[in-house]
């Protein structure tokens, strides 16, 4: 640690993801780099992970760092692996016929939802007397089976009470934590407001794992600062609200990447430009305008799902370094999007593998098939008997103890007829079993572009792929390269412009798919056709360089890889802002008998007040979602947070004010 460096503003920024955990030491004030580190990520005990990269950054005084800051992938990747907790959801005062007829029955995040009388209607008023005598029966019946509830009442933001009643009567009979609509969302879109509530139920232990990991991992290296968490558009929260809303966390490793790409790239602070970020599991793609990231006014989606959650606007695929490469259902070569482990770090892990790698070169080329590749192997000895309710299960894990194993020989040895007939996906989502292949990762070591494991695994991998396809190496490596490059464009077209690239299949627009291939691949020799992208690209992740090179050049423009790009995610973590938001709705009260406007209810959370007049419920309003926002965002860690106030009307004489108070960090003193 340099001398004429304050050890007042010393931050540390710690990214967790899928495949790496990386780690930068930022003096904050000067917003300069002093260190930087990368470990794999252990998702066993993410403890492990975050410890190397801490130790990596060798800090010699701990107590001189002033704030700690995480992003993670982990909600994200929860959801889109289906590895999230199970989760019951009680919808009361919804009608089933309605969700039937729109087809929303798979938009819950779970397939354990269940219908009570209740809810409340557009006024705030009792739609149905709450049947709580069934919900009560219903925890009772399915409270072993599950790890969390999740409760959504019809027009909840506008009156809570069912949400809160059914809450108190159910903590009375069931210690499972419980998760309320309202309190996540104001939005009255129900079934949004229902599968918010409900993926957070799924996340909740997930992320406080995560949180205790992280706060472990500090304490035993002397780090007593505060601990903030990225959400999903990029700005920071305390750890303590964190482990409350973990739903607020998807996109929060991607949205660290573009705040950390916008940060390490000051000379286009003020302009447009595109973030590509580049990892091991997943490609993803931001746009920051006039120096900011655009956020997505519609809530995030993942997997399918729409939430009510705010992050940024972003779309990623499933491509990265560890992306499998393989050949898909049609035979034809793919890329993805199933990540596994590398050859060249399976061999590391398992020297002898390697032999058995080059003996498959000298096979006949009739026997070769890509799937002796695929390995499986042992991550962890599986604690829950249960996960192996099969004799075939039992058999497996006795045959991985003896180390990585090729596919086909798990067939034979089993003696069945097809891979999947073992049913292995709970044992995979549990990592106690894991698989290893062919992917980008070995052909840079084969390369020697990126090598740290072992080269001679990977070059005879990769021979062994082209024997079985008649195809020669260079034309192997071109033929993949030019995929990613492909991959890559057509997500970039259609997050900025949000039109579908045709594919070779799609003979309804033959011209849309000329036009693209001739701008990318020009091959007509009477048009020149081009798509030129008008912004530069900003390169995040430490395969940007390879992955986007050809990217850019096809699409005319500019790539930008600003020092430190290979962990601009980190950078990210620590670079946001602290933002804590408060919305308060304003609808009207209406007499029994004619309808008529006799005054105005303000909801604020779980409390409602009425007044005669609008502008005093508008005053009031505004007020205490100013006092609410501005007292949060200092218990939250910020600095003189600035205070700004949005009215918005509901239509029917209903209001909405909507208040954010921002700030910097609060360092320790």
């Amino acid at each position: 640690m340099k001398n004429d460096i304050s050890k007042q503003s010393l931050v540390l920024g710690i990214d967790t993801g899928g495949t790496y955990t990386d780690a930068v030491l930022l003096d904050y004030f000067s917003r300069k780099v002093l260190a930087t580190h990368k470990s794999l990520t252990t998702k066993r005990d993410f403890s492990i992970g975050i410890g190397r990269v801490i130790d990596g950054i060798h800090i010699d005084d701990p107590s001189a760092i002033q704030m700690v800051s995480v992003s993670t992938t982990l909600a994200t990747n929860a959801i889109a692996e289906s590895k999230g907790k199970r989760v019951v959801l009680f919808l009361i005062g919804y009608d089933p016929d309605l969700i039937s007829s729109f087809k929303m029955e798979n938009s819950f995040a779970t397939p354990n939802y269940y219908y009570f009388l209740g809810g409340h209607d557009l006024y705030g008023r009792e739609k149905a007397e709450l049947d709580l005598t069934s919900i009560l029966s219903k925890v009772n019946e399915v409270k072993q089976s599950v790890d969390a509830i999740a409760v959504s009442s019809y027009f909840s933001p506008l009156n809570p009470e069912h949400e809160i009643r059914t809450q108190k009567a159910i903590s009375a009979i069931c210690d499972l934590p419980i998760v309320l609509g309202h309190q996540l969302s104001t939005k009255l879109n129900s079934v949004e407001r229902a599968t918010t509530a409900a993926l957070n139920a799924s996340l909740l232990s997930i992320l406080q794992d995560f949180i205790i990991a992280v706060r472990q991992s500090m304490e035993l290296r002397g780090i007593e600062a505060p601990l903030m968490v990225v959400r999903g558009d990029g700005t920071l929260m305390s750890d303590e609200f964190a482990t409350r809303t973990p739903v607020e966390t998807i996109h929060s490793g991607p949205a660290a990447s573009a705040i950390g790409g916008r940060f390490l790239s000051p000379s286009l602070k003020q302009d447009t430009a595109l973030i590509v970020d580049v990892g091991g599991t997943t490609t993803d793609v931001a746009l920051i305008q006039r120096g900011q990231v655009t956020i997505s006014e519609k809530g995030a989606i993942v997997s399918g799902y729409k939430t009510s959650v705010g992050a940024a606007n972003l779309l990623s695929i499933g491509l990265g370094c560890d992306s499998h490469i393989t050949l898909n259902r049609k035979k034809v070569l793919s890329i993805g999007p199933e990540r596994v482990v590398p050859l060249a770090y399976l061999c590391k892990q398992y020297p002898d593998l390697r032999k058995k790698l080059k003996s498959l070169v000298n096979r006949n080329w009739t026997q070769s098939t890509p799937d002796w590749l695929e390995h499986w192997f042992l991550l962890r000895e599986p604690k829950d008997e249960s996960l192996l309710d099969t004799s075939r299960k039992k058999e497996l894990i006795a045959l991985l103890r003896q180390g990585p194993i090729a596919v086909p020989e798990i067939i034979q040895k089993l003696n069945i007829l097809h891979i999947n007939q073992l049913n292995v996906d709970e044992l995979v989502r549990q990592e106690i079993i894991a698989k290893a292949g062919l992917t980008p990762t070995d052909l840079l070591h084969v390369s020697g572009v990126y090598s740290p494991w072992d080269v001679e695994a990977a070059t005879w991998a990769r021979q062994f792929f082209c024997n079985s396809q008649f195809l020669d190496p260079d034309e192997f490596d071109q033929i993949i390269w030019t995929q990613i490059t492909d991959m890559i464009i057509r997500t970039i077209i259609t997050f900025l412009s949000d039109k579908k690239v045709p594919h070779e299949e799609d003979l309804y627009d033959e011209f849309g798919l000329w036009l693209y291939k001739n701008s990318i691949y020009p091959n007509s020799e009477h048009f020149a056709t081009t798509i030129r992208l008008v912004h530069p690209i900003i390169g995040i992740g430490a395969p940007a360089e390879v992955f986007l090179q050809e990217v850019s050049q096809k699409l005319l423009t500019k790539l930008v890889l600003p020092q430190h790009h290979e962990v601009a995610n980190a950078v990210g973590a620590v670079a946001g802002s602290i933002m804590v938001s408060e919305e308060v709705i304003i609808y009207p009260k209406l007499s029994n008998m004619d309808l008529d406007i006799i005054g105005y209810y303000v909801q604020a959370g779980d409390g409602r007040e009425e007044f005669s007049e609008l502008e005093i419920a508008r005053k009031y309003a505004i007020d205490l979602s100013k006092e609410r926002a501005l007292n949060a965002a200092l218990r939250s860690g910020a600095d003189n947070p600035q205070v700004t106030v949005e009215e918005l009307s509901d239509g029917l004489d209903s209001y909405r004010i909507k208040v954010k108070a921002i700030g910097n960090p609060r360092l320790m003193r």
